[in-house]
């Protein structure tokens, strides 16, 4: 083989782990209480792209009832809970801002204040590279108010279960139409 088969072989797409897959998952109704949360079959955390969107239906009761919202997010952590400067930083990142969880849904936009469509849907994608690192899977959300998707990191534990790892989805993204003045 030569040295031009070697990086073609190494391209993107081309390393036999990991693919471009995207998984749609759905909610009937975003959960109010950290036990109707469990109760979802996705709470079952056997696949990474479940663990994925659990987050974002945690985040999206956040301005309605924080506690249970950090219990879900708590639960989503596993064997390892928020430390204190995940809590102020999500507090910083939520502050004011209780659109950014919703963008992630499927007919969430700034033109319609980040209303979703119902069934809540969040499509979560792998990408070649996203199985690089052994028991941790980087994947993607789009928010319908960024340009490009967001990651999130999960990580494989010994109960066979995929726990949130970092999450990047906080991150500011465009203000509803009705809060822009220049929209």
């Amino acid at each position: 083989m030569g040295f031009f088969d070697k990086i073609k072989n190494a391209a993107p797409g081309n390393s036999g782990s990991g693919g471009d897959k995207s998984v749609r998952v759905e909610f009937a109704d975003i959960p109010q209480s950290l036990a109707a949360f469990t109760a979802l079959p996705q709470a079952a955390l056997q696949t990474p792209f479940d663990t994925a969107a659990l987050f974002v239906v945690a985040m999206s009761l956040y301005s309605h009832n924080k506690d249970e919202a950090l219990a879900m997010v708590n639960f989503l952590k596993g064997p390892q809970a928020l430390s204190n400067h995940e809590l102020q930083f999500i507090a910083d990142r939520m502050a004011g801002k209780d659109y950014v969880p919703r963008s992630y849904f499927e007919g969430a936009g700034p033109g319609n204040d980040y209303s979703p469509t119902k069934p809540y849907t969040v499509t979560v994608s792998e990408n070649p590279y996203s199985y690089q690192e052994e028991s941790y899977a980087k994947l993607f959300i789009r928010s319908g108010g960024a340009d490009s998707e967001r990651p999130i990191i999960l990580r494989l534990a010994k109960d066979g279960k995929w726990y949130l790892w970092e999450q990047h989805l906080l991150a500011d993204i465009r203000k509803p139409e009705s809060t822009d003045p220049w929209a």
